[in-house]
């Protein structure tokens, strides 16, 4: 008898619907933006997405840095043996 207990992600189908899910939040989000009054502080901030669009600069400029930091900070694999 397998006794090994199963989550709701371990099934593939339930990982692509959140995935899908998780598209369509953001594209209802990038699409919110035309239904607000903006009060910006610079000239930038008016633009369509322009939060959405920085987010995601941010994040993808965050992920480089983390792996411009790995292979500065990266130890030998037997470093404290």
């Amino acid at each position: 008898m397998n006794d090994e207990r199963r989550y709701w992600l371990d099934d593939p189908r339930n990982v692509r619907k959140l995935f899908w899910i998780l598209c369509a939040v953001c594209a209802a989000a990038f699409a919110a933006d035309a239904f607000y009054e903006k009060h910006a502080d610079f000239g930038v901030e008016y633009l369509f997405g322009f939060y959405a669009i920085f987010g995601f600069c941010a994040y993808v400029g965050l992920i480089f840095a983390a792996k411009g930091l790995r292979k500065l900070l990266r130890r030998r694999e037997d470093y404290y043996d």
